[in-house]
Protein backbone atom coordinates (compact mmCIF):
# COMPACT_ATOMS: atom_id res chain seq x y z
CA UNK A 1 0.00 0.00 0.00
CA UNK A 2 1.43 3.37 -1.01
CA UNK A 3 1.78 6.22 1.52
CA UNK A 4 -0.93 8.11 -0.39
CA UNK A 5 -3.39 5.28 0.31
CA UNK A 6 -2.14 4.48 3.81
CA UNK A 7 -2.40 8.09 4.95
CA UNK A 8 -5.07 9.14 2.46
CA UNK A 9 -7.63 10.12 5.09
CA UNK A 10 -5.18 12.40 6.91
CA UNK A 11 -5.07 16.09 6.13
CA UNK A 12 -1.74 17.70 5.25
CA UNK A 13 -1.69 19.30 8.70
CA UNK A 14 -2.24 15.92 10.37
CA UNK A 15 0.59 14.41 8.34
CA UNK A 16 2.89 17.24 9.40
CA UNK A 17 1.90 16.76 13.05
CA UNK A 18 2.51 13.01 12.79
CA UNK A 19 5.98 13.57 11.32
CA UNK A 20 6.90 15.89 14.18
CA UNK A 21 5.56 13.35 16.70
CA UNK A 22 7.69 10.65 15.07
CA UNK A 23 10.73 12.91 15.24
CA UNK A 24 10.14 13.41 18.96
CA UNK A 25 9.78 9.66 19.47
CA UNK A 26 13.05 8.92 17.68
CA UNK A 27 14.90 11.85 19.22
CA UNK A 28 18.66 11.72 18.76
CA UNK A 29 18.39 8.39 16.96
CA UNK A 30 17.19 10.30 13.88
CA UNK A 31 18.68 12.84 11.48
CA UNK A 32 16.67 14.01 8.48
CA UNK A 33 18.65 15.50 5.61
CA UNK A 34 16.89 17.41 2.82
CA UNK A 35 18.23 18.77 -0.44
CA UNK A 36 17.25 22.30 -1.44
CA UNK A 37 15.27 20.98 -4.42
CA UNK A 38 12.83 19.00 -2.26
CA UNK A 39 9.21 20.03 -1.80
CA UNK A 40 8.49 22.58 0.95
CA UNK A 41 6.28 20.03 2.72
CA UNK A 42 9.39 17.83 3.15
CA UNK A 43 12.03 20.50 3.78
CA UNK A 44 10.09 21.91 6.73
CA UNK A 45 10.87 18.71 8.67
CA UNK A 46 14.58 18.42 7.80
CA UNK A 47 17.18 18.78 10.53
CA UNK A 48 19.60 20.00 7.88
CA UNK A 49 18.88 21.45 4.45
CA UNK A 50 21.68 21.99 1.98
CA UNK A 51 23.31 21.25 -1.34
CA UNK A 52 25.15 18.01 -2.03
CA UNK A 53 28.41 19.25 -0.44
CA UNK A 54 26.67 20.50 2.71
CA UNK A 55 24.75 17.27 3.09
CA UNK A 56 27.83 15.12 2.44
CA UNK A 57 29.50 16.86 5.37
CA UNK A 58 26.40 16.49 7.53
CA UNK A 59 26.18 12.78 6.76
CA UNK A 60 29.82 12.32 7.73
CA UNK A 61 29.28 14.24 10.98
CA UNK A 62 25.98 12.65 12.08
CA UNK A 63 27.63 10.22 14.49
CA UNK A 64 24.84 10.07 17.10
CA UNK A 65 21.94 9.21 14.83
CA UNK A 66 21.12 5.54 14.35
CA UNK A 67 19.01 6.47 11.32
CA UNK A 68 19.78 9.00 8.61
CA UNK A 69 16.71 9.67 6.49
CA UNK A 70 17.84 11.28 3.24
CA UNK A 71 15.24 13.24 1.31
CA UNK A 72 16.86 13.66 -2.08
CA UNK A 73 17.87 11.39 -4.93
CA UNK A 74 19.65 8.06 -4.79
CA UNK A 75 23.28 9.10 -5.32
CA UNK A 76 22.95 11.41 -2.30
CA UNK A 77 21.64 8.62 -0.08
CA UNK A 78 24.46 6.39 -1.37
CA UNK A 79 26.98 9.04 -0.35
CA UNK A 80 25.48 9.16 3.13
CA UNK A 81 25.70 5.36 3.35
CA UNK A 82 29.36 5.51 2.31
CA UNK A 83 30.29 8.23 4.82
CA UNK A 84 28.22 7.21 7.84
CA UNK A 85 29.60 5.20 10.73
CA UNK A 86 29.16 1.44 11.20
CA UNK A 87 25.82 0.69 12.81
CA UNK A 88 24.04 3.63 11.19
CA UNK A 89 21.23 3.02 8.72
CA UNK A 90 20.46 5.27 5.76
CA UNK A 91 16.86 5.36 4.54
CA UNK A 92 15.62 7.05 1.36
CA UNK A 93 11.84 7.62 1.60
CA UNK A 94 11.35 7.08 -2.15
CA UNK A 95 13.97 4.63 -3.36
CA UNK A 96 12.87 5.15 -6.99
CA UNK A 97 13.97 8.81 -6.89
CA UNK A 98 17.06 8.66 -9.09
CA UNK A 99 19.16 11.37 -10.75
CA UNK A 100 18.89 11.18 -14.56
CA UNK A 101 22.34 12.77 -14.91
CA UNK A 102 23.96 10.17 -12.66
CA UNK A 103 22.43 7.45 -14.82
CA UNK A 104 24.37 8.74 -17.84
CA UNK A 105 27.68 7.34 -16.52
CA UNK A 106 28.42 3.85 -15.27
CA UNK A 107 31.64 2.22 -14.10
CA UNK A 108 32.12 0.19 -17.29
CA UNK A 109 31.87 3.20 -19.60
CA UNK A 110 34.09 5.21 -17.24
CA UNK A 111 36.74 2.48 -17.35
CA UNK A 112 36.60 2.47 -21.15
CA UNK A 113 37.15 6.23 -21.35
CA UNK A 114 39.90 6.22 -18.74
CA UNK A 115 41.60 3.28 -20.43
CA UNK A 116 41.58 5.01 -23.81
CA UNK A 117 43.01 8.24 -22.39
CA UNK A 118 45.70 6.53 -20.31
CA UNK A 119 46.72 4.49 -23.35
CA UNK A 120 47.46 7.85 -24.98
CA UNK A 121 48.67 9.93 -21.99
CA UNK A 122 49.96 7.22 -19.66
CA UNK A 123 49.49 8.10 -15.98
CA UNK A 124 49.18 11.80 -16.80
CA UNK A 125 45.38 11.99 -16.34
CA UNK A 126 43.33 12.40 -13.17
CA UNK A 127 39.66 11.36 -13.13
CA UNK A 128 37.24 13.63 -11.26
CA UNK A 129 33.59 12.83 -10.88
CA UNK A 130 30.78 15.13 -9.92
CA UNK A 131 28.92 14.22 -6.75
CA UNK A 132 25.96 13.53 -9.06
CA UNK A 133 27.25 10.07 -9.92
CA UNK A 134 26.72 6.49 -8.81
CA UNK A 135 28.79 4.96 -6.02
CA UNK A 136 30.45 2.58 -8.50
CA UNK A 137 31.71 5.52 -10.55
CA UNK A 138 33.00 7.27 -7.44
CA UNK A 139 34.77 4.03 -6.50
CA UNK A 140 36.45 3.74 -9.90
CA UNK A 141 37.64 7.33 -9.63
CA UNK A 142 38.92 6.80 -6.10
CA UNK A 143 40.77 3.64 -7.08
CA UNK A 144 42.50 5.48 -9.92
CA UNK A 145 43.81 8.45 -7.98
CA UNK A 146 40.89 10.80 -8.50
CA UNK A 147 38.33 12.65 -6.40
CA UNK A 148 34.72 13.74 -6.20
CA UNK A 149 33.65 17.38 -6.53
CA UNK A 150 30.46 19.38 -6.23
CA UNK A 151 29.39 22.53 -8.03
CA UNK A 152 30.58 24.44 -4.95
CA UNK A 153 34.19 23.27 -5.19
CA UNK A 154 34.68 22.09 -8.78
CA UNK A 155 37.39 24.65 -9.55
CA UNK A 156 39.27 23.77 -6.37
CA UNK A 157 39.22 20.08 -7.28
CA UNK A 158 40.25 20.85 -10.86
CA UNK A 159 43.27 22.72 -9.51
CA UNK A 160 43.96 19.80 -7.18
CA UNK A 161 43.88 17.47 -10.18
CA UNK A 162 46.17 19.66 -12.24
CA UNK A 163 48.60 19.65 -9.34
CA UNK A 164 48.91 15.92 -9.92
CA UNK A 165 48.69 15.48 -13.69
CA UNK A 166 48.52 17.46 -16.90
CA UNK A 167 45.09 16.20 -17.96
CA UNK A 168 41.66 15.69 -16.38
CA UNK A 169 38.76 13.40 -17.21
CA UNK A 170 35.59 14.93 -15.75
CA UNK A 171 32.21 13.22 -15.56
CA UNK A 172 29.28 13.06 -15.84
CA UNK A 173 28.23 16.71 -16.48
CA UNK A 174 29.63 18.28 -19.63
CA UNK A 175 28.44 21.77 -18.72
CA UNK A 176 29.84 21.99 -15.19
CA UNK A 177 33.14 20.64 -16.49
CA UNK A 178 33.25 23.05 -19.41
CA UNK A 179 32.21 26.09 -17.36
CA UNK A 180 34.79 25.27 -14.69
CA UNK A 181 37.62 24.82 -17.19
CA UNK A 182 36.75 28.04 -19.05
CA UNK A 183 36.57 29.99 -15.77
CA UNK A 184 40.11 28.78 -15.05
CA UNK A 185 41.33 30.22 -18.35
CA UNK A 186 41.63 26.95 -20.24
CA UNK A 187 40.99 27.65 -23.94
CA UNK A 188 37.86 26.14 -25.45
CA UNK A 189 39.90 24.17 -27.98
CA UNK A 190 41.69 22.40 -25.10
CA UNK A 191 38.39 21.04 -23.76
CA UNK A 192 37.23 17.84 -25.42
CA UNK A 193 34.04 15.82 -25.07
CA UNK A 194 33.83 12.08 -24.46
CA UNK A 195 30.67 10.62 -26.00
CA UNK A 196 30.04 7.45 -24.01
CA UNK A 197 27.47 6.24 -26.60
CA UNK A 198 29.87 6.71 -29.51
CA UNK A 199 33.40 6.94 -28.11
CA UNK A 200 35.74 9.15 -30.14
CA UNK A 201 39.14 8.25 -31.47
CA UNK A 202 41.39 9.16 -28.51
CA UNK A 203 43.85 10.77 -30.92
CA UNK A 204 41.22 13.44 -31.65
CA UNK A 205 41.53 14.50 -27.98
CA UNK A 206 45.34 14.46 -27.80
CA UNK A 207 45.53 18.28 -27.75
CA UNK A 208 43.04 18.61 -24.85
CA UNK A 209 43.83 19.28 -21.20
CA UNK A 210 40.30 18.52 -20.03
CA UNK A 211 37.96 15.84 -21.37
CA UNK A 212 34.36 16.17 -20.20
CA UNK A 213 31.65 13.51 -20.32
CA UNK A 214 28.65 14.43 -22.45
CA UNK A 215 26.14 14.07 -19.62
CA UNK A 216 23.78 16.82 -18.52
CA UNK A 217 21.05 17.91 -16.11
CA UNK A 218 17.75 18.06 -17.96
CA UNK A 219 16.54 20.87 -15.69
CA UNK A 220 19.45 23.22 -16.27
CA UNK A 221 19.90 22.47 -19.98
CA UNK A 222 16.37 23.70 -20.68
CA UNK A 223 17.62 27.21 -19.85
CA UNK A 224 18.83 29.19 -22.84
CA UNK A 225 20.65 32.37 -23.77
CA UNK A 226 17.31 33.67 -25.04
CA UNK A 227 15.88 33.25 -21.54
CA UNK A 228 18.62 35.49 -20.14
CA UNK A 229 18.14 38.11 -22.84
CA UNK A 230 14.39 38.11 -22.24
CA UNK A 231 14.91 38.53 -18.48
CA UNK A 232 17.27 41.47 -19.12
CA UNK A 233 14.60 43.11 -21.28
CA UNK A 234 11.70 42.47 -18.89
CA UNK A 235 13.59 43.32 -15.69
CA UNK A 236 16.22 45.98 -16.42
CA UNK A 237 18.85 46.08 -13.72
CA UNK A 238 17.99 42.63 -12.37
CA UNK A 239 20.74 40.37 -11.04
CA UNK A 240 20.84 37.15 -13.06
CA UNK A 241 22.30 34.18 -11.18
CA UNK A 242 22.45 30.70 -12.70
CA UNK A 243 23.70 27.24 -11.83
CA UNK A 244 26.94 26.11 -13.55
CA UNK A 245 25.14 23.04 -14.88
CA UNK A 246 23.57 25.45 -17.40
CA UNK A 247 25.11 25.59 -20.90
CA UNK A 248 28.05 27.97 -21.19
CA UNK A 249 26.16 30.49 -23.34
CA UNK A 250 23.73 30.94 -20.40
CA UNK A 251 26.53 31.24 -17.84
CA UNK A 252 28.38 33.74 -20.05
CA UNK A 253 25.36 36.06 -20.17
CA UNK A 254 24.52 35.80 -16.47
CA UNK A 255 25.94 38.10 -13.81
CA UNK A 256 27.00 35.16 -11.69
CA UNK A 257 27.08 31.36 -11.72
CA UNK A 258 27.02 29.39 -8.50
CA UNK A 259 25.96 26.22 -6.73
CA UNK A 260 22.64 26.08 -4.93
CA UNK A 261 24.38 27.43 -1.83
CA UNK A 262 26.01 30.17 -3.92
CA UNK A 263 22.64 31.10 -5.39
CA UNK A 264 21.07 31.31 -1.94
CA UNK A 265 23.92 33.52 -0.72
CA UNK A 266 23.52 35.82 -3.75
CA UNK A 267 19.82 36.29 -3.00
CA UNK A 268 20.48 36.87 0.69
CA UNK A 269 23.18 39.47 -0.09
CA UNK A 270 21.05 41.44 -2.55
CA UNK A 271 19.61 44.67 -1.08
CA UNK A 272 15.91 45.05 -0.34
CA UNK A 273 13.95 45.97 -3.43
CA UNK A 274 16.24 44.03 -5.74
CA UNK A 275 15.06 41.82 -8.56
CA UNK A 276 16.98 38.56 -8.83
CA UNK A 277 16.37 36.18 -11.72
CA UNK A 278 17.52 32.68 -10.79
CA UNK A 279 18.37 29.91 -13.22
CA UNK A 280 17.95 26.68 -11.27
CA UNK A 281 15.33 24.17 -10.10
CA UNK A 282 11.98 25.80 -9.42
CA UNK A 283 11.32 24.52 -5.88
CA UNK A 284 14.39 26.38 -4.62
CA UNK A 285 13.54 29.56 -6.54
CA UNK A 286 9.99 29.55 -5.21
CA UNK A 287 11.22 29.00 -1.64
CA UNK A 288 13.68 31.88 -1.96
CA UNK A 289 10.87 34.13 -3.17
CA UNK A 290 8.80 33.22 -0.11
CA UNK A 291 11.71 33.70 2.28
CA UNK A 292 12.63 37.14 0.87
CA UNK A 293 9.36 39.07 0.41
CA UNK A 294 11.34 42.33 0.38
CA UNK A 295 12.92 41.25 -2.92
CA UNK A 296 11.55 40.03 -6.22
CA UNK A 297 12.98 36.55 -6.86
CA UNK A 298 11.96 35.09 -10.21
CA UNK A 299 12.79 31.90 -12.12
CA UNK A 300 14.75 32.26 -15.33
CA UNK A 301 12.55 29.42 -16.53
CA UNK A 302 10.10 27.46 -14.38
CA UNK A 303 11.45 23.89 -14.47
CA UNK A 304 11.22 21.39 -11.63
CA UNK A 305 13.21 18.21 -11.11
CA UNK A 306 10.63 15.42 -11.33
CA UNK A 307 12.66 12.93 -9.33
CA UNK A 308 13.50 15.44 -6.58
CA UNK A 309 9.78 16.18 -6.42
CA UNK A 310 8.79 12.52 -6.00
CA UNK A 311 9.22 12.57 -2.21
CA UNK A 312 6.17 13.81 -0.34
CA UNK A 313 5.49 14.41 3.34
CA UNK A 314 3.47 11.17 3.35
CA UNK A 315 6.53 9.28 2.06
CA UNK A 316 8.59 10.78 4.85
CA UNK A 317 5.97 9.81 7.43
CA UNK A 318 5.87 6.26 6.05
CA UNK A 319 9.66 5.99 6.40
CA UNK A 320 9.58 7.26 10.00
CA UNK A 321 6.69 5.01 11.02
CA UNK A 322 8.56 1.99 9.63
CA UNK A 323 11.65 2.89 11.65
CA UNK A 324 9.60 3.25 14.84
CA UNK A 325 7.96 -0.13 14.13
CA UNK A 326 11.41 -1.73 13.83
CA UNK A 327 10.93 -2.54 10.14
CA UNK A 328 12.73 0.25 8.25
CA UNK A 329 12.28 0.08 4.50
CA UNK A 330 14.13 1.57 1.53
CA UNK A 331 17.47 1.05 3.26
CA UNK A 332 20.39 2.23 1.10
CA UNK A 333 23.54 0.12 1.25
CA UNK A 334 26.83 0.04 -0.67
CA UNK A 335 29.04 -3.05 -0.76
CA UNK A 336 32.27 -2.84 1.23
CA UNK A 337 34.73 -2.66 -1.68
CA UNK A 338 32.74 -0.02 -3.55
CA UNK A 339 32.22 1.95 -0.35
CA UNK A 340 35.95 1.86 0.46
CA UNK A 341 37.10 3.34 -2.84
CA UNK A 342 34.19 5.76 -3.11
CA UNK A 343 35.03 6.98 0.38
CA UNK A 344 38.62 7.55 -0.74
CA UNK A 345 37.37 9.80 -3.56
CA UNK A 346 34.93 11.61 -1.26
CA UNK A 347 37.53 12.15 1.44
CA UNK A 348 39.88 13.68 -1.12
CA UNK A 349 37.09 16.15 -1.90
CA UNK A 350 36.45 16.92 1.76
CA UNK A 351 40.18 17.35 2.44
CA UNK A 352 41.22 19.23 -0.71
Amino acid sequence: MTPEHRYGEMTDAQVAEAIEAARRTLGRDLTILGHHYQRDEVIRHADYCGDSLDLSRRAAASHEARYIVFCGVHFMAETAAILCAPGQTVVQPVIEALCPMAALANAADTAEAYGALTAMWGDDVTPITYQNSAAAVKAFVGQHGGAVCTSSNAERLFRWGFGRTGHLLFLPDEHLGTNTALAMGIPRDEIGVWDYADPPDPASLAHCRVVVWNGYCYVHTTMTAEDVLRARKEYPGALVVVHPECPHEVVALADRAGSTTGIIEAVEAAPAGSTIVVGTEWHLVNRLAQEHPDKRVLPLRRVGCKTMGMTTARDLLSALDAIIAGTPHNIVTVDDDTAHWARVALERMLEA
